[in-house]
């Protein structure tokens, strides 16, 4: 018999995007609660005071870094920056995301490229940061935050929609390319989770209940552990034969 699979990331080092609130803080402690030490990466990195301190009451070393995604300067210092403070990188999760809602035919230029900025391009420059300490390092992990809105047509979200399923497809460009180096690169894709940015469209009882019906194994909202509990797994040793996949966490949307 073979060992059994390992869910332990102790003395691992990760780095997440967009960790002050809703899944990226989710993210954080549950990835510190498995055992590895986090970065926090914060748009304005005085915000996240609080996550640290829950992080470092785990017995789990924590580092805030300046990381507006949407500025290249800032991933690649604070991707250096993490590998130099804890001597490695050895997981990345490029949480960080955002959108509009507006309907096609009125989408101006600057929510487009704002929407594309902040999902994909930050996502591939952020990735490619971490790559090239990771060869250097001998392999690593790389988790994207995709979405079901990649997989399914959401009306008033046509941008959101594109910017997302290309993240599924870039995933599997960058699986390609960098297994070679030991690195893992895979992606999750939740439903509509419980979260600050989703408080007020899911405040609306009509929209809240059809989001409700169109979850339509589980019909219920999901919470942010929902989405870290398969981050936790895609970082962790026993997932080592799995990259180039996109994990749909959505209640069975998809599945309708």
């Amino acid at each position: 018999m073979t060992d059994f699979p390992k869910f332990d990331l102790t003395g691992k080092v990760a780095l997440v995007t967009g960790a002050a609130r809703g899944l990226g803080r989710a993210i954080s402690l549950a990835l510190a609660n498995a055992g590895a030490d986090i970065a926090l990466g914060l748009r304005d990195i005085n915000s996240g005071a609080d996550l640290l301190h829950e992080i470092e009451a785990l017995g789990r070393r924590a580092l805030p870094v300046q990381m507006d995604v949407t500025n290249l300067e800032q991933i690649s210092s604070a991707v250096v920056g993490t590998a130099a403070h804890f001597s490695g990188l050895d997981i990345l999760v490029n949480n960080a995301g955002g959108g509009f809602s507006n309907l096609a035919i009125d989408v101006p230029e600057e929510e487009f490229d704002a929407t594309v900025s902040i999902n994909l391009k930050a996502t591939f420059f952020a990735s490619q940061a971490a790559a090239k300490i990771m060869i250097r390092e001998g392999g690593g992990t790389i988790i994207n935050m995709s979405s079901q809105a990649g997989f399914a047509a959401l009306p008033t979200e046509s941008v959101y929609c594109a910017s997302k399923a290309a993240v599924s497809h870039l995933t599997k460009c960058l699986a390609v390319e960098w297994g070679k180096h030991n690195i893992t690169v895979n992606a999750v894709a939740p439903t509509f989770i419980s979260t600050p940015g989703t408080d007020e469209a899911l405040s609306d009882p009509a929209f809240r209940a059809d989001v409700i019906e169109r979850i339509a194994g589980l019909h219920r909202i999901g919470e942010p552990m929902d989405v870290a509990g398969a981050v936790v797994f895609l970082a962790s040793p026993a997932a080592s034969l799995i990259t180039g996949h996109t994990v749909l966490i959505d209640g069975g949307w998809t599945a309708r």
